[in-house]
């Protein structure tokens, strides 16, 4: 396996090329200042946000300024973050995967603007005019139409379902909002990406990601897919999530469906090869060159725009918006691209400042975003000379306000709530067009709920009001209880059912409210 050492040999080969004059002691100085900035904000973290363990990667000027974990890998076995312990990053994914998609135009075999359906023939959407003309811009931008996180549930948690069956069911994905009116995020559309990947390259997306990305950068540790880390190396995180006042272990197989939206594995030390290539506009340390510049420029140039709230503009920001695998915004002046990651029991953020020559990785095994919001931001006020903020104690009290707010968090109850009819009535199978089969069965005095292609989503039926129910699943960890409620006919015959997350704090992944079912 590689380490840093080497990147950090290269760099200091590069470092003696240079003539020791004051500025460039006065700079090292300053990388000095900024290495302590950020490895005291993540010891602070680590107790401020209840965090297992933490690892930070940081680039200025063509050097790994610092590359360390803090904490504990797995809450378990107490064995210590590492620069080469692996964490699920999640949807920073979806940089590769843009990333993969430019070779490809590089390599003539195709075009940002190509139809989807000129590579993927039977790829179709809800809408036959969206259909036809999505793009492989679309598709790497979230304006295809398709509202936040919908058909999320073909892939999380993580299902049986294959990658075909998933693009398949795209065609009974609900379309919300106009072509290209607006920003909404969506994982399938490039799930549908990593497909093209996979169909122009002639190979297995996670096959020519990492042969013409992981490789060249020698990421050597990183994967796609956590069932793809070698069976010896153990050094592997693991998720943890708080609920009722502590912290439960959450192993979890890291969505092996997300594919090009977002399964892979990474250490922080694979993670200082990317930002140097990224900062390096596409050439890796080594000298090899993975895309070209105008590529990079094409990925960072805003092609969805988003709105800037009251807060972001005080804070330097005028316009932001999402560019192709990434975000995009000003800030104080200079351009900032960025990208984070959530699965359950895990964060990244990835914040590069290319003006600055300054990039930053974060990774975390537990959910406290602003951790890595801290630890991002405090570097930035260093790197950038920005007014100064406390900001391990402003995001760890709204986090624990957060915390708190789901600890309060109850339904609240129907002062006279209609009887149900009798729970054999409700029993059945109920299919949804794009998910597939939803079984609700009578077991003694309770009604269960098992949604047939996902193991994780098994549960009980608690009934609230009339033929309104409650979703409770086995796995309280989800945080994503819901309401069911069953259509009743004039006869008293149940024909479909519908269902919606019970609190605002659920992940808008477990996108309930997109299902039709249908008793059968």
């Amino acid at each position: 396996m590689k380490t840093l050492s080497k990147i950090l040999c290269v760099s200091a080969i590069a470092g003696a090329l240079v003539a020791c004059s004051d500025s460039v002691k006065v700079e090292q100085e300053e990388g000095t200042s900024l290495e302590q900035k950020i490895r005291q904000t993540a010891e602070q973290s680590l107790d401020a946000f209840n965090i297992p363990g933490l690892a930070v990667v940081a680039v200025k000027d063509g050097e790994v300024i610092l590359a360390e974990g803090f904490g504990v890998r797995d809450m378990e076995s107490q064995q210590p973050v590492t620069p080469t312990t692996l964490f699920g990053i999640a949807s920073h994914t979806k940089a590769f995967t843009a990333a993969a998609m430019a070779t490809l135009v590089e390599q003539g075999k195709l075009d940002w603007n190509d139809k989807v359906i000129e590579h993927l023939p039977s790829f179709k959407l809800a809408d036959p005019y969206i259909t036809r003309e999505l793009t492989i811009r679309d598709l790497l931008s979230h304006r295809a139409g398709l509202g936040l996180g919908a058909g999320d549930l073909m892939i999380w948690p993580n299902t049986d379902k294959t990658t075909d069956e998933v693009i398949a069911g795209l065609a009974n994905v609900p379309i919300q909002h106009g072509f290209r009116e607006r920003f909404d995020y969506n994982n399938l559309m490039f799930v549908t990406a990593g497909e093209v990947i996979s169909e122009v390259s002639g190979m297995p997306y996670h096959q020519y990601v990492e042969q013409t990305l992981f490789e060249p950068m020698q990421m050597d540790e990183s994967t796609i897919g956590f069932s793809r880390i070698d069976e010896s190396y153990d050094n592997v995180a693991v998720g943890t999530i708080e609920m009722d006042g502590k912290l439960h272990r959450f192993p979890l197989d890291f969505l092996e469906d997300f594919s090009a939206a977002g399964a892979t594995a990474a250490s922080v030390d694979d993670m200082s090869r990317w930002l140097l290539t990224l900062l390096n506009e596409g050439e890796t340390p080594n000298g090899e060159r993975l895309f070209k510049e105008e590529s990079l420029h094409d990925m960072w140039q805003l092609t969805t725009p988003l709105p800037v709230s009251a807060n972001a503009s005080e804070q330097g920001t005028y316009f932001r918006g999402y560019g192709l695998g990434w975000f995009v915004k000003d800030y104080y002046g200079v351009k900032h691209v960025s990208h984070s990651g959530g699965i359950l029991g895990m964060l990244s953020f990835t914040t590069v400042i290319p003006e600055k020559e300054f990039a930053i990785t974060v990774l975390s095994n537990q959910q406290a975003f602003g951790a890595l919001t801290a630890i991002v931001q405090e570097s930035l006020e260093e790197v950038l000379g920005v007014p100064d903020q406390d900001w391990v104690a402003n995001e760890s009290k709204k986090y624990h306000e957060f915390i708190q707010k789901k600890a309060d968090f109850k339904v609240e109850a129907v002062d006279e709530p209609q009887p149900s009819l009798a729970l054999s009535k409700y029993a059945g199978t109920y299919t949804d067009a794009w998910y597939g089969d939803v079984a609700i069965s009578k077991q003694d005095d309770t009604l269960r709920i098992d949604f047939t292609h996902t193991d994780m989503l098994k549960g009980s039926l608690e009934h609230y009001n009339g033929n309104t129910f409650i979703v409770r699943w086995d796995e309280p960890l989800l945080e994503a209880d819901a309401f069911i409620d069953f259509d009743v006919n004039r006869n008293n015959e149940i024909k479909t059912a519908t269902m919606e997350a019970v609190a605002d704090f659920t992940d808008f992944s477990f996108d309930f409210h997109n299902l039709k079912l249908e008793k059968q």
